[in-house]
């Protein structure tokens, strides 16, 4: 079973943001801009099907034992309302370490996931454990602010003990082709991130219209500097969707046959159900590959789905459904 502690050797480490064999298509906007649009197009219809077909994919009881603790092991738990309190973020992040405090074989989740004001409790409440700490900055769900504040956000998390941050990306540059203005804003994240904390940038793939713009937006996190690329907020109506991660994967998976550079992906928002996580897992499998079903590499942006995955989890090994007052509500 991956843990949190994995650290595959392509992983970038705080490194300069854009040095690898793509460097040269970020030299200015016009090179940048021809490199975005030439890549190649995405037929909707056909991606669509692949990822239907793949959703179809039975898993047998002892692969869906595995693939459960696989899951639980990538969820960064989730907490991002403006209710939020010490005592909620302390009992989550205690979920994060034990979910099931009856059955201590089960896997902590990958992390805890609040904001920038939460992260000192969070850190605390999962010390000693493996369980990371990621904190959601750049004025985020919506991202509008100026640049000034939005690396304020970011260090202030980093400062907290923040080990990644989930950054936003400027949705409106980035559609009204503005590409190295959104480019110049994740590499000044990632360097507000240091060599500490890891970069996950949102695309927020519900706002980017088609497809296209989703293989650019993924191209240019990758090119910039993400150690991540992720769907979603999970505060707009159309979030992850099988369609739209296949296609991450597949950018992934090919900047790393370019590049040499492995990068993770996050689908985020909506994933509720271990039926759901199962089909993102075979997703994963057969589009980026094996290296990437790793906690290190592939996360679920959650709340919900941790309680199906262990009510699904005691099920097989008991035969009994405890249902939902099984697990705690967060």
């Amino acid at each position: 079973m991956p843990t949190n502690a994995s650290a595959p050797t392509a992983e970038r480490s705080g490194g300069t943001p854009g040095a690898h064999a793509l460097m040269d298509v970020t030299a200015s906007d016009s090179s940048l801009r021809s490199f975005l649009h030439g890549l190649p197009g995405v037929d909707p219809v056909g991606l669509e099907a692949r990822a239907a077909a793949l959703g179809t994919r039975s898993v047998k009881t002892t692969a869906k034992a595995y693939a459960i603790d696989l899951a639980i092991s990538m969820v960064d738990l989730t907490t991002l309302e403006g209710a939020d309190t010490p005592g909620k973020v302390r009992a989550l992040g205690v979920k994060a370490v034990h979910p099931d405090p009856t059955d201590r074989t089960t896997p902590s989740t990958a992390a805890v996931c609040v904001y920038p004001d939460m992260v000192a409790t969070a850190k605390a409440a999962v010390a000693g454990s493996g369980v990371k700490v990621a904190s959601v900055a750049t004025a985020f769900p919506a991202g509008r602010a100026a640049l000034d504040v939005k690396l304020a956000d970011v260090r202030d998390a980093v400062a907290s003990g923040a080990d990644e941050i989930d950054m936003v990306i400027d949705r409106g540059a980035f559609l009204a082709g503005r590409y190295l203005k959104v480019y110049d804003e994740i590499t000044a994240v990632r360097e507000a991130c240091g060599t500490s904390a890891r970069l996950k940038v949102i695309f927020e793939t519900g706002e980017l219209s088609t497809y296209d713009n989703i293989r650019r937006a993924s191209w240019l996190g990758m090119l910039a500097g993400a150690d991540f690329i992720k769907t979603s907020t999970g505060k707009v109506a159309v979030n992850a969707t099988p369609a739209n991660t296949l296609l991450m994967l597949e950018a992934v998976r090919d900047f790393r046959e370019r590049t040499g550079v492995q990068i993770g992906v996050k689908p985020a928002g909506g994933i509720r159900t271990t039926k759901d996580a199962i089909k993102f897992l075979v997703l994963v499998n057969e589009t980026a590959g094996e290296d990437w079903l790793d906690n290190h590499w592939f996360r679920f942006g959650a709340s919900s789905l941790l309680n199906d995955l262990l009510m699904q989890r005691q099920k097989l090994a008991t035969g009994r459904y405890s249902g939902p007052d099984y697990v705690t509500v967060d």
